[in-house]
């Protein structure tokens, strides 16, 4: 008797009705369709194309206290991004807002983390041509996280500086909010393989760019600098601009050196996950004294006061 005789045939697989989901997600409220649903329930097809080619654009924003933080910037920048990608959705920015203001209610998060993106979507005949596709919106409410957490905070991030190469701005522009995250992936495991707690990486001339979801400054001589070139203008890199101007602070973008940056007074980088955050090791050797530095210290304290300012925050509307 052959081998292939003695083995019994596996039996062939059924079709499924629906997907069993094995997964654990984030507790918090989603859109999606027109629908508000728990974030278990919001999916996309496998075969939309800001899953096949992350053909997407997105921002975050983020409510403290019940309030949003600056999120007219955020609609500024998101609705910027749909009309540079050439796509569209059915609400206006009051429409979004309301969307957004909506899935925090629902989650009845205090803090949150609040996305609203968009996706080129999926053709209905899988046509290759991106002008076929459905674009598709939504957004969600999740717990509010930050790049740091209190202790990182408290005594300041160890950062290690990447080789990898950001996306020039000739390819992509960095204004639009993406997906494009494969160059901050591999910056980010170089980190981890130092021991750091996040990655810094360069830009096309080999000066420092960003890192995954944060800009950097760095403090010399009471005057700040933060890299102008290929790195998305960060809402949060704004709010600091804003806060320099009131309190006398001079502050520029412009190109900063690897060497420049290592031999700061004070380096902090810049999130709507987490605000402004120090950095006191890059790697591995102390930023100055290795201690948080007075101008970071008042920054950080002024970012948060300024979440009690109608001018710059609104409040979310709860059941």
């Amino acid at each position: 008797m052959s081998q292939a005789a003695a083995t019994p045939a596996k039996p062939f697989p059924f079709l499924s009705e629906h997907h069993i989901d094995p997964h654990a997600y984030p507790d918090g409220v989603a859109f999606l369709d027109g629908q508000y649903l728990p974030m278990s329930q919001a999916k996309i097809s496998v075969l939309d194309w800001g899953f096949l080619h992350s053909d997407a654009t997105y921002d975050t924003v983020h409510v403290w206290d019940g309030r949003f933080f600056r999120l007219d910037l955020h609609l500024d920048r998101f609705f910027g991004g749909l009309e540079k990608l050439r796509m569209t959705i059915p609400f206006d920015r009051d429409g979004v807002a309301e969307i957004l203001h909506n899935c925090v209610a629902l989650s009845g998060h205090r803090a949150a983390y609040v996305e609203m993106l968009c996706t080129r979507g999926a053709s209905p005949t899988f046509s290759r041509d991106p002008r076929q596709a459905i674009n598709r919106f939504m957004a969600f409410a999740v717990p509010f996280g930050s790049v740091a957490n209190a202790e990182q905070l408290r005594t300041g991030l160890h950062v290690a500086i990447s080789d990898k190469v950001r996306i020039p701005p000739a390819s992509i522009d960095p204004s639009i909010k993406n997906y494009h995250w494969l160059d901050l992936v591999r910056g980010l495991y170089d980190a981890y393989d130092r021991s750091a707690d996040t990655a810094l990486i360069l830009d096309f001339n080999g000066n420092v760019a960003e890192g995954p979801g944060f800009n950097v400054f760095c403090v010399r001589d009471g005057r700040l600098t933060t890299p102008a070139v290929g790195v998305l203008p960060g809402i949060t890199r704004r709010t600091v601009f804003d806060l320099c101007a009131e309190i006398g602070l001079a502050v520029k973008a412009e190109a900063v050196g690897v060497a420049a940056l290592k031999g700061a007074d004070e380096v902090f980088i810049t999130s709507t996950a987490g605000g402004i955050m120090p950095v006191t090791t890059i790697d591995g050797a102390p930023v100055a004294d290795g201690k948080v530095g007075p101008i970071t210290e008042r920054l950080m304290a002024l970012y948060w006061k300024r979440h009690e300012d109608p001018a710059w925050s609104s409040a979310v509307r709860y059941p």
